[in-house]
């Protein structure tokens, strides 16, 4: 046996429990939709359960078919391109319910635009905003996470949409958009006036964007917000959003910011810029502060301190959080699901967190899960999330800013409106 080298650092230890931090974690779903969430709890023992004309799929393979193989009709009540043509009453061709060429197109523009060198142009604007927030935890004081990922997301959105607003103020815009629209793409009853305040909400964000009318950027909220539930299929309509928006932003002409140029300003411009705004900021206001009080609560520091672990720990705690639990869909035509018989118009629950074994398997960077699972979260094939590399960065960078301090969670309240399971407050403080 080789003599162990006395200088070498120590190996990074095994998360000693996760329990805390499943537990903590389950706050979030049971806080905003506790029915729902406890249907899919108790119907997760089969990959695929029908209830009525509805299949709740659980099942990694079930899921990766649905969203492959089985066609999905993009403009049913209920799913991201039905909202868009029920907001604009009645319209089409305008946000996500496009296929073909022009979906492919979209896509394309998008993956370019958040390619490896689109991403690292987007560190240059959080990195120094980490190192501000982050300050007041070298002197002992608290950082509220959810304030964090707020201003870096809106700090995201208004570096692509070229929009010189205040990040804070788009990003509080956004999550208002979203809140006020959600609920028209989940199972249960409708609230009085929903739609009126998302007009209301997404109107206010088209503003601070320098979009367009009031009643296009509600449509461009509320099916942004079921692109981010779907776990980035949603997105598909982002590239042409991004292309449309970049082009009028301020600021050097990149090649990243090339591939988003596109059409004109005026009210489909201002609905693509608040659907970019939309979806990007409740998937990092969601994801990052659950999946750092995950890595505080389980002792993952060592593993976020070692930047050769920190890429699989990020990977591997944006898959036990999954932003994006469910993915509400309508089956176009008759086929099957994990063996069982789908019919058109049927309605697909696919619960994204249980295809990537979020319920059973704790994060772990030194046994993570294969990249085919935990990739399951940002979608599949065609409708894979553009987003998977810059949210893995994101969250990656803002371990390594946190690893040195060791921090604890102090206080955490749940986001009981949200338009994805998040905390309202998680506030953190260095260990002592």
């Amino acid at each position: 046996m080789a003599p162990m080298d006395p200088t070498a650092p120590p190996a990074p230890m095994r998360p000693t429990s996760q329990a805390r931090a499943r537990r903590r974690d389950r706050r979030v779903y049971l806080g905003g939709h506790p029915l729902l969430f406890g249907l899919l709890a108790a119907t997760r023992g089969r990959p695929v359960r029908r209830i009525g004309g509805t299949l709740l799929v659980h099942g990694a393979e079930a899921y990766r078919e649905a969203l492959t193989r089985l066609p999905l009709d993009r403009t049913a009540a209920g799913t991201t391109g039905g909202a868009a043509r029920s907001a604009l009453a009645g319209g089409g061709g305008v946000l996500f319910d496009q296929e073909g060429g022009e979906h492919r197109v979209g896509r394309r523009d998008l993956a370019a635009g958040l390619g490896a060198a689109g991403v690292e142009e987007l560190r240059a604007r959080w990195q120094p905003l980490l190192v501000r927030r982050l300050e007041p935890l070298a002197r002992g004081g608290e950082v509220d996470l959810v304030e964090l990922a707020r201003e870096l997301s809106g700090t995201v959105v208004c570096a692509l949409l070229g929009s010189g607003s205040d990040p804070c103020e788009v990003a509080r815009a956004a999550a208002e958009a979203a809140a006020a629209s959600v609920r028209s793409h989940l199972p249960g009853p409708r609230r009085p006036g929903a739609e009126a305040a998302a007009a209301r909400a997404a109107g206010r964000l088209g503003d601070l964007l320098g979009g367009g009318r009031g009643a296009p950027a509600a449509a461009g909220a509320g099916s942004a917000v079921s692109g981010a539930r779907d776990g980035g299929a949603g997105e598909d309509r982002l590239a042409a959003d991004r292309r449309s928006t970049a082009r009028h932003g301020c600021g050097p002409d990149t090649p990243e910011r090339a591939g988003m140029r596109g059409h004109g300003p005026g009210p489909a411009g201002g609905a693509l810029a608040a659907m970019v705004a939309v979806a990007a900021v409740n998937t990092t206001v969601a994801a990052l502060p659950r999946a750092v009080a995950w890595c505080a609560d389980a002792g993952l520091w060592e593993q976020a301190g070692d930047a050769a672990l920190r890429p699989a720990l990020a990977a591997e705690l944006l898959r036990v959080t999954a932003a994006s639990p469910l993915l509400p869909r309508v089956a176009a035509a008759d086929g099957t699901v994990g063996g069982c018989p789908v019919r058109a118009g049927n309605r697909l629950l696919l619960v994204a967190r249980h295809a990537a074994d979020a319920h059973r398997r704790d994060p772990d960077a030194l046994g993570p899960a294969e990249p085919a699972l935990s990739r399951l979260v940002f979608g599949a094939g065609a409708h894979a999330c553009p987003g998977a590399r810059l949210a893995s960065v994101q969250l990656a960078d803002v371990l390594a800013a946190l690893a040195p301090y060791r921090p604890v969670v102090t206080r955490a309240r749940v986001d009981r409106g949200a338009a994805l399971p998040g905390w309202r407050t998680l506030c953190v403080r260095a260990a002592s």
